[in-house]
């Protein structure tokens, strides 16, 4: 694999981000995991711990596109070791957390930190340009999501058992360790991150800023057909989330056992996955990465929900999973790679920040959806949505953006923020900007 070992070899800040981002997010997951367990053991009640995980959507929904603006706005390395420190932080109230009547306390914390995490994504993915070629982005994407599928099956595994040891306190002292070590980390990258257009520093100037993003995405066609396919695909998400379990406990007669052995058999096919994009994925241009991804992808949850029409068995499910791995890390390679290229830099907080919005939105949607219509229509017909949401949007990737496999050069990058930027002041604000065509 020469050029991802070249990669992670020449690029002292990546390494440092993907390792960061590596203990972070298994912290997240040991706190996601443990956080269901004892909040579930100390309310005997179904209800709450729904509350709790839809704690998190609320600031996503809500902060997302703002949170994009002063991503733009602030140095990027700043926002991130900031956040870190203010996400281990607002964990520490949950050490107090004994009695049921105090779950409120885990709301409360899970509205602050999905609020903070909106600052530090968009800051994220808007410094992974920076951090290596242009060239390379497919693989250091690839990386990302790598890290992010280890650290679910490390984080998901060790939460159930600190929990158990522990409870709540234990799980948020894990946590906010690895959202420390995290800042120490990123403390110590050389890129900031700071964009040299330096955007307003008036707080009532965020809506025009805030507006100007917005019309930066809708008056281009990658763009707009990226958000098209992310609408598609969280809303196949928020079904998947919702239907699952019940899917592997009422059609597949599973147990929590075998729903937890599929859950760490997909970050396996994950991390496989990553590694082979990682090592080929400059080879392949981001545009056919996700379209081809993404169909492929769906047609293999499709053979994972429609298979037990004819032939109930666990171990179909677990294979597919582990197929899966290879679609799932191209496709998410090949969409924040095509974010990233057709971004110019001074715009990336931005669009990223309206992108985790719709993220929010659609997931939230498609939950109350799925909550209603499985026990409406049975859990099958509409767990299989997941699938086709995958391969519409796929093949809408296909034909909406035949010519925009090729990489944008680093000049060609000057010359749109030139162009962009000249548009915006000769409009006075933005209004004049003029589609570039990719």
């Amino acid at each position: 694999m020469p050029g991802l070992r070249q990669v992670l070899a020449h690029r002292r800040d990546l390494r440092l981000v993907l390792t960061a981002g590596l203990v972070s997010t298994a912290g997240d997951w040991i706190l996601v995991t443990g956080l269901g367990y004892s909040v579930y053991a100390l309310t005997g009640s179904t209800v709450a711990s729904a509350v709790a995980v839809m704690a998190t959507f609320a600031p996503q929904v809500l902060l997302g596109p703002i949170a994009g603006v002063f991503a733009d706005r602030w140095g990027r390395k700043r926002t991130m070791v900031t956040t870190n420190v203010l996400l281990a932080l607002g964990l520490l109230p949950l050490m107090a957390v004994r009695h049921a009547n105090q779950v409120w306390i885990v709301v409360a914390v899970l509205v602050w930190e999905g609020a903070v995490r909106q600052f530090f994504a968009p800051a994220e993915q808007a410094l992974l340009p920076r951090l290596v070629d242009d060239s390379e982005l497919i693989t250091a994407n690839a990386l990302v999501g790598q890290s992010r599928d280890l650290s679910r099956l490390v984080g998901a595994a060790a939460g159930g058992v600190i929990a158990a040891a522990g409870g709540i306190g234990a799980v948020a002292l894990a946590d906010a360790g690895s959202f420390a070590v995290a800042a120490v980390l990123i403390r110590f990258v050389h890129a900031t991150g700071q964009v040299e257009q330096h955007l307003s520093r008036h707080v009532r100037d965020v809506v025009q800023e805030l507006a100007d993003g917005l019309r930066f995405v809708a008056r281009r066609n990658a763009l707009r057909t990226l958000m098209v396919f992310v609408l598609l695909s969280s809303i196949g998400e928020g079904v998947m989330g919702t239907l699952f379990a019940p899917f592997v406990r009422h059609v597949l007669h599973g147990d929590s056992q075998a729903y937890g052995l599929i859950a760490a058999v997909q970050a396996i096919g994950g991390i496989l996955g990553g590694l082979a994009v990682a090592s080929l994925g400059q080879r392949i241009p981001p545009q056919r990465m996700l379209a081809f991804g993404a169909v492929t992808f769906g047609a293999v949850d499709l053979a994972i929900f429609l298979y037990p029409l004819g032939y109930t068995a666990l171990w179909p499910v677990a294979v597919c999973m582990v197929l899966a791995g290879l679609p799932g890390a191209l496709t998410i390679a090949g969409l924040y790679t095509l974010f990233q290229q057709h971004t110019t830099d001074d715009y990336r907080g931005r669009v990223f920040g309206a992108l985790a919005s719709l993220e929010g939105v659609c997931q939230l949607a498609a939950t109350f959806a799925a909550g209603y219509l499985g026990q409406v229509l049975g859990i099958i017909p509409v767990i299989a949505v997941q699938g086709v949401c995958y391969v519409v949007a796929g093949f809408a990737v296909l034909f909406a953006l035949p010519d925009s496999g090729a990489r944008r050069s680093p000049e060609a990058e000057a010359v749109a923020a030139c162009e962009i930027t000249g548009a915006v002041q000769s409009a006075g604000g933005g209004s004049g900007l003029v589609e570039t065509p990719y």
